[in-house]
C-alpha cells in the first residue's frame, strides 16, 4: 500500500501543471517574440495605410481650393460671366454625384481596395484632364475636365472616410487629423500656388502641379492597398471584420432606408457647399466689392488655413462641450462673423473675419462623420459614409454654381446674404439629425 502511494506521489511530481511552462522556456520566448513582432508589423502597416489616405485627402483639399483664386483669371481669359464660369461647378457636381452613386454599387461588389485602386483608371482620366487644362483649351473641354475629376474624387473621399471610421483605435482623432492636417493642408496650400500662377502669362500651368500630385497619389494607393477588400485591409492591421446585418435587402436599399443617412448627407452637402462657396467666391467679392488687388487670393488661403486650425485646435472644446452641442455654438458664431463681413466695409477686417469663420466651420465635418459612426449600423458604415461624403462633394459644386448664377443677375454682393441663409439652413438640419442610434435589422 505504501509502495503504491509512493509511486503516485512520484508520478504527480513528474507531471507539469497546466500552463506551467517557465517564462524562460524557449517556446514561451519564441511565442512572445512572435506576438510582439506581429504587433509592431501591424502598427507599422496601420501607419502606412493611414498616411496614404491622408495624402489622398490632401489631393482632394488641393483640388477643392484650386478654382477660387483662378476664377477671375478664367473669366477674363474666356470672356464669360458669372453664370457661365459657374458651369465648372455644375460639371464637377455631376461628376461627384456619379462617383457617390457608383461607390454604393462598387463597394459591395468589389470591396474597398479594389474601388480605391480604380483610382488608377480615374487617374488616367485625371491625367488627361489636367494635361489639356494646363494648355487652357476651349472652355467646353476645360469644363469637361472638372466632371471627369469629380467622379474619381468622390470615390476616393468616400472610401477614405469609410475606412478611417471603421478603425478600432482612436477613429475620432484620426478623422480629425485626416481632415485637419491633410485635407485642409491641401486646401491651404493650393491657393498659395494658384495665386502665383494667376499673375503669370501661363496661368494654366498650375494644373501641371495637380497632375504631379495625382500621379503620386495613384502610385501610393496601388502599392499600399492593392486589390484587397476593406476587411482584408483591416485584417492586415489586426482589426476584426465588422459584423453583418441580418436583412435580406441589398446594401443599397438598406442605406437608403436610413433616415439618419439622408439627414447627415443633406447637412454635409450644405456644409461643404458653404465651405467651398466662401473659398471659391470670396476672392471675387473682395476684389469687386472691397477693392482688393491681385493678392486677394491669399484671403482664400487664410480661410482654408482657419479650417485646418479649427479642426486641430478645437478638438478639446469638442470633447469638453460635446460634439453635437458644440456644433450649434460654432454655427451661431460663424453666422455672426459673416454678418460682420457683410455690413462692415473693411478690407482688413473682412479678411480677418473670413479666417475666423474658417476656424469655426473647421470642426463641423469631422464632427458629422464621427456622429455617423455612432448612429449608423457598423456593417453599413463604409457605404453610408461614402454616400454622405459624395453628397458633400456634390455640395461643393452645387452651391457655388447657384451663387454664380444669382451673382450674374444681381452682382457678387449677394454672396454674404446667401452665405448667412445657407449657414442658418445648415444649422436647422443639424437639429433634425438623430442624437442616438436606432436599432436596425
Amino acid at each position: 500500500m505504501e509502495d503504491n502511494v509512493e509511486v503516485e506521489i512520484r508520478s504527480i511530481q513528474l507531471q507539469e501543471p497546466p500552463g506551467g511552462v517557465s517564462s524562460s522556456s524557449p517556446a514561451r520566448v519564441v511565442i512572445f517574440a512572435d506576438s510582439k513582432s506581429r504587433e509592431r508589423a501591424q502598427r507599422r502597416r496601420a501607419h502606412i495605410q493611414f498616411a496614404t489616405l491622408c495624402w489622398t485627402l490632401y489631393l482632394s483639399g488641393w483640388n477643392d481650393s484650386t478654382t477660387g483664386p483662378l476664377l477671375p483669371r478664367i473669366q477674363r481669359v474666356y470672356n464669360v460671366n458669372f453664370a457661365t464660369v459657374s458651369l465648372l461647378f455644375v460639371f464637377a457636381c455631376i461628376g461627384y454625384i456619379t462617383g457617390a452613386l457608383s461607390n454604393l454599387v462598387l463597394d459591395g461588389r468589389y470591396g474597398f481596395g479594389k474601388v480605391i485602386v480604380h483610382s488608377f483608371l480615374r487617374s488616367l482620366f485625371q491625367v488627361v484632364a489636367y494635361c489639356f487644362e494646363s494648355t487652357a483649351p476651349p472652355f467646353p473641354l476645360f469644363v469637361l475636365g472638372y466632371a471627369i475629376n469629380g467622379v474619381g474624387m468622390a470615390l476616393q473621399d468616400a472610401q477614405a472616410n469609410g475606412f478611417v471610421a471603421s478603425l478600432r483605435d482612436n477613429p475620432e482623432m484620426k478623422m480629425g487629423i485626416l481632415h485637419a492636417v491633410w485635407f485642409r493642408a491641401g486646401a491651404f496650400s493650393s491657393p498659395l500656388v494658384a495665386t502665383q500662377f494667376v499673375q503669370k502669362p501661363h496661368w494654366s500651368f498650375h494644373y501641371l502641379c495637380s497632375l504631379g500630385l495625382s500621379l503620386v497619389n495613384t502610385i501610393l494607393l496601388i502599392t499600399v492597398f492593392g486589390w484587397k477588400t476593406q476587411d482584408e485591409c483591416l485584417a492586415q492591421i489586426g482589426v476584426p471584420p465588422c459584423e453583418k446585418g441580418n436583412s435580406e435587402r441589398s446594401q443599397f436599399r438598406q442605406v437608403f432606408a436610413l433616415r439618419a443617412v439622408h439627414l447627415l448627407a443633406f447637412f454635409i452637402l450644405v456644409y461643404v457647399g458653404v465651405e467651398v462657396t466662401v473659398g471659391g467666391w470670396i476672392v471675387t467679392y473682395i476684389i469687386d466689392i472691397r477693392g482688393g488687388g491681385p493678392s486677394s487670393g491669399y484671403i482664400s488661403s487664410g480661410f482654408f488655413g482657419g479650417l485646418m486650425t479649427g479642426r486641430l485646435c478645437l478638438l478639446w472644446v469638442n470633447r469638453m462641450v460635446g460634439e453635437r452641442r458644440v456644433l450649434f455654438i460654432y454655427a451661431l458664431l460663424a453666422i455672426g462673423l459673416e454678418l460682420a463681413v457683410w455690413f462692415v466695409p473693411s478690407l482688413v477686417g473682412g479678411a480677418i473675419a473670413v479666417s475666423m469663420i474658417g476656424i469655426l466651420l473647421g470642426p463641423m465635418y469631422p464632427i458629422a462623420m464621427n456622429h455617423a459612426r455612432r448612429v449608423l449600423p457598423r456593417w453599413l458604415l463604409t457605404v453610408s459614409i461614402g454616400w454622405i461624403a459624395g453628397c458633400g462633394q456634390a455640395g461643393s459644386a452645387l452651391l457655388p454654381f447657384m451663387t454664380g448664377a444669382i451673382a450674374s443677375k444681381s452682382g457678387i454682393g449677394i454672396l454674404q446674404p446667401l452665405l448667412v441663409s445657407m449657414m442658418a439652413f445648415m444649422t436647422s438640419i443639424w437639429i433634425l439629425v438623430p442624437s442616438s442610434a436606432r436599432r436596425e435589422d
